[in-house]
């Protein structure tokens, strides 16, 4: 049976099991086993939980064309894991690998620190004395004591359970006086010309296209909403005829949710490669960014990491907007529509017969490896959920720290890149020439390096003493948009178990973690803590 979910009631085995530790970390992401590292290498005894069956998150779930910013600001363990897959191919490190590179790193560092995963333990409840963590459950009925926890989940479900203050959506402008948070009609992947949002073009009484609001969010513009940026795949995909496994229509599958995507690419033909957008080298361009890895397959071919690209691509715009609070088998519903969509998305493209033939040409040359995946239908393991729960605690990241015009003075990571929001929703607009469909949230503006404050990953002072959160942290939406990037988790993964080792050797809560000996540390350890 295919382990293509993200929450499997068989996961879930019966124990009575309860374990005692130093660190509990929930979550085997790229930031949960960099802390496991670090806590390890400082002689902490350390138990991983993780909601789901395959390690390394999003770095081993499909995203290999690293989101990095500038290399300079990434040091300590997360240097040092992009180095380890440089070794692979005979470099001094390597930022572009498919999934199966990263995994085999993962696995060699588990191998080499005896680290130990506890698979599909989801949390059930969170027991609090006196604001500090005492005790997790997990659905099965295995429980685990810590000194110290940290959350190293993509949604923030341990925050949630301890009631730390957290945000869910985008803030207005107004909250941290910024000018680019909430509501966005912006020019970025959004349409170039008109596209009927009617069932039937031109009637309005036939009812939108699915995913379509019914709403002129132009007119709300720097509000804030609860939506959250699309999710979807990042897609390792291969053009070796030794490899590859042409593009299957998926069971449910529905055209009308390809109708719009058919009405986009058959717009004015001299608008087409602004249309479709990112092209390969060889060949027309195609509706996705399709980054080629370097490192090429025995055949001579190539492996991709395969992105979201332009007005209609792999994002599945609206559709995940329950997923950061919603309950385990919630999320697997919204897991499995975006496998259906993404699959019927490139079969559609590969074979729609609206679709124009340059194009189904192109992406027909395309599949999935089938060495990568192997357990799960050679699909990637890992949703890309971009955002979901952020703490809310006594410093907040904003767009003033990503532009330069506030530095932080307790810095434990650094981020670099862009302030990048994709789109999070669609809707229909009126104008003198008719109806537009048009796409809102997608934000792209520059960031310069600037370091995370140690406050951003615990909690306010006064909630869960015994918590750090290197993921879903203290942020704004925009800043967030920036600061969400697996090197980043990485830093702040090893900021986070080397601080929580800090909080178990001086008997202190993590809020009142001496910065002075932590920054000491973290500089020995390597990190970049500004430039």
């Amino acid at each position: 049976m295919s382990d293509l979910h993200y929450f499997r009631p068989d996961w879930i085995q019966p124990s009575t099991e309860r374990l005692s530790t130093d660190l509990c970390i929930y979550g085997a992401t790229s930031a949960g086993l960099i802390a496991a590292v670090e806590a390890t290498r400082r002689n902490k005894k350390v138990v991983i939980v993780h909601p789901g069956k395959f390690v390394g998150g999003l770095t081993a779930g499909g995203l290999g064309w690293t989101d990095h910013g500038q290399k300079k600001v990434i040091g300590g363990l997360s240097r040092d894991f992009y180095r380890q897959v440089g070794k692979l191919y005979g470099k001094e490190d390597e930022f572009l690998f498919p999934p199966s590179a990263a995994t085999r790193v993962y696995e060699d560092l588990m191998r080499e620190f005896g680290i130990t995963v506890h698979f599909g333990q989801f949390l059930d409840k969170v027991e609090m004395t006196g604001g500090k963590i005492t005790e997790i459950s997990l659905l099965g009925g295995l429980r685990v004591t810590a000194k110290v926890f940290i959350d190293a989940t993509y949604e923030g479900d341990l925050i949630a359970g301890a009631k730390v203050s957290f945000t869910v959506g985008r803030e207005s402008n107004g909250t941290y006086n910024e000018t680019i948070n909430g509501i966005y009609v912006g020019t970025t992947h959004q349409f170039s010309h008109r596209v009927d949002p009617f069932v039937k073009e031109g009637d309005p009484s036939s009812g939108l296209l699915p995913g379509i609001l019914n709403e002129d969010l132009s007119k709300k513009a720097g509000l804030g909403d609860q939506r959250v940026q699309a999710y979807n795949f990042r897609m390792c995909m291969t053009d070796d005829p030794a490899l590859r496994i042409p593009w299957q229509k998926p069971a449910g599958y529905d055209p009308n949710m390809y109708l719009l995507a058919g009405r986009w690419l058959r717009g004015e033909k001299d608008k087409y490669n602004e249309i479709v957008g990112a092209s390969t080298s060889d060949g027309p361009a195609v509706p996705c960014k399709v980054d080629r890895f370097p490192n090429k397959t025995p055949g001579g071919h190539y492996k991709t990491d395969t992105n979201n690209h332009g007005a209609v691509s792999s994002d599945f715009i609206g559709y995940n907007h329950e997923w950061p609070q919603g309950c385990y088998e919630a999320r697997e519903k919204i897991f499995q529509a975006h496998v259906t969509y993404q699959r019927g998305l490139y079969w559609y493209f590969a074979n729609g017969e609206d679709v124009p033939q340059k194009y189904r040409d192109a992406w027909g040359r395309w599949g999935l490896p089938n060495d990568e995946f192997t357990q799960t239908e050679h699909w990637p393991c890992q949703l890309y959920v971009r955002e979901a729960r952020r703490m809310v605690s006594d410093h907040v990241i904003t767009a003033a720290d990503c532009t330069g015009q506030r530095v932080s003075p307790d810095p434990v990571g650094m981020g670099s890149y862009n302030m990048d929001s994709h789109n999070c929703s669609r809707f229909a607009q009126q104008r003198a020439d008719g109806w537009w469909t048009l796409n809102e949230g997608d934000v792209q503006l520059p960031a310069k390096p600037y370091g995370i404050s140690y406050k951003c990953i615990v909690p306010k002072r006064g909630e869960a003493s015994n918590l750090l959160v290197p993921i879903c942290l203290s942020s704004s939406h925009i800043a967030y948009g920036s600061a969400r990037m697996e090197p980043v988790f990485m830093a702040l993964g090893q900021s986070a178990a080397t601080a929580a080792c800090h909080a178990i050797d001086d008997n202190v809560s993590v809020q009142d973690v001496n910065y002075a000996k932590l920054n000491k540390d973290l500089l020995d350890a390597g990190q970049v803590l500004s430039v």
